[in-house]
């Protein structure tokens, strides 16, 4: 009798980039997959703050970000339909091969539900909003998005599961990974942490950003190459939704980059929320802000981050310690995230409660402590903060109002890259790293074309 647990394929993390590398591979052949996850089954994935609106009960694995669908599943759901934003997958293949198969999940999504609108199409009003953007020092990226929405998100990654499940796939839930096995420089399986052992000539790491410092601890044990991204820190920006109706209406999440006068530093707009609300996550003992928007539930606001890029420089080479340190100091001084308005921020004084009742806007993150970012940003950080929303002001009056609601802090953890063939493989044999974990995507789409490319990879190298 064979091992039970052996198979030819192990997927380390349920995220869209080990899940279109499941996709592709029963879909083009009879290999036997294993799929383990260290967080929830889909329908079991629940925030008590997001049911509840009390304060972050710091669970030992975040619903939020840990589960089958991995973050995508409780975020925005939006499929940017590009390759210039989203990940750095044309390093590894190309222009021509990245559209190629950007085109070809986008209809694997549409064949699960997404919907058939697609925002930022090349139009008349889209080129207006890009040259008055020009005018004031800002570059609108043009990104075409199909916007599934967090709900709707959900259902699909449903569909998919119950799709796999028929095929044959292995599932396990509630299953971490703690190591890799190695020998002889050849992968042969993963030991989970709670002691199970699973064999298999390939395994496809795919953590996901939450797995950042995992796989930076295998990384290190096996000695594999590595160079640092950046980190990128900042705030998420909460105001009426009439504000932005103008840019959202057209572009659905406007991306804007901006050099900053004083300091030329890179900052930009991200995850932009047309009539969303503003959660909060918890990431390996901290406690961090993010934002959502639904298909069918609306609220009056938008939200979207604003976030400095910065890439360290020799000796220094900790960029997701840095970043873990500036939420840390939040959370030790707000007790989570911190919420101010900026008005106050400008004044040099914290928001009390009563300042933000006064406000005209009120936050949708019922458990953000008011505060002062002052305390926990850098003097640089909160700077292009200032002079962004002030160079948007321009784009849309009242996003510099005294009234509009600064959450703190949002960290964006990007993974070490590592050195990695064009189809994804490291330097130990049958071990392939994808996704937002190995650093070479950063969205939904480049996520899920990298595990197109490893099945591909594994389907012709047998």
């Amino acid at each position: 009798m064979g091992n039970i647990n052996k198979y030819d394929v192990i997927i380390v993390g349920t995220g869209p980039a080990g899940i279109f590398t499941a996709l592709e591979i029963v879909k083009r052949t009879s290999l036997s997959v294993l799929m383990l996850e260290k967080g929830h089954d889909i329908r079991k994935r629940k925030c008590p703050i997001n049911e509840s609106e009390k304060s972050c009960h710091k669970c030992r694995v975040c619903s939020i970000l840990c589960g089958w669908g991995g973050a995508g599943a409780f975020s925005d759901g939006k499929l940017t339909l590009t390759h210039e934003v989203g990940g750095n997958l044309t390093d590894y293949l190309g222009l021509e091969k990245t559209k190629s198969l950007i085109d070809y999940v986008d209809g694997i999504y549409l064949k699960y539900g997404a919907p058939k609108k697609v925002y930022g199409r090349p139009s008349t009003k889209y080129d207006d909003l890009k040259e008055k953007a020009f005018k004031y020092d800002l570059k609108l990226i043009r990104t075409p998005i199909r916007h599934l929405g967090t709900d709707k998100t959900q259902e699909m990654l449903a569909k998919i599961k119950n799709d796999l499940t028929k095929a044959g796939v292995a599932i396990r839930c509630n299953e971490p990974v703690g190591k890799l096995l190695v020998k002889s420089k050849r992968v042969c399986g993963v030991m989970t942490c709670n002691n199970g052992e699973f064999y298999a000539d390939n395994i496809v790491v795919a953590p996901g950003r939450e797995g950042a410092e995992w796989l930076k601890g295998e990384g290190r044990r096996l000695k594999l190459a590595t160079a640092n991204n950046p980190v990128d820190i900042g705030v998420r920006v909460e105001l009426p939704a009439e504000v932005f109706k103008e840019i959202t209406d057209i572009a659905y999440e406007a991306k804007f980059k901006y050099y900053s006068k004083q300091f030329d530093d890179l900052v930009r707009t991200f995850c932009m929320n047309p009539y969303g609300e503003v959660v909060s996550e918890y990431n390996q003992d901290i406690v961090t802000v993010n934002g959502h928007s639904y298909r069918d539930k609306k609220t009056d606001r938008t939200n979207f981050s604003i976030l400095v890029s910065t890439e360290f420089t020799q000796p220094f080479n900790e960029p997701i310690s840095y970043g873990r340190y500036i939420a840390s100091l939040a959370n030790l001084i707000g007790g989570g995230v911190i919420v101010q308005r900026l008005g106050d921020l400008q004044k040099g004084r914290r928001s009390t409660q009563k300042r933000i009742q006064r406000g005209l806007v009120q936050p949708t993150l019922k458990s953000a402590t008011p505060g002062d970012l002052s305390f926990v940003l850098p003097y640089r950080y909160l700077c292009n903060i200032v002079e962004m929303l002030n160079a948007l002001e321009n784009m849309a009056p009242g996003t510099a109002s005294r009234h509009t609601l600064l959450y703190g802090v949002e960290v964006k953890f990007y993974s070490l890259r590592r050195k990695l063939t064009n189809d994804f493989r490291s330097e130990i044999e049958g071990l392939y790293i994808i996704g937002d974990g190995a650093g070479v995507s950063r969205g939904l789409i480049q996520a899920s074309v990298s595990g197109v490319v490893a099945a591909d990879s594994i389907i012709n190298n047998r």
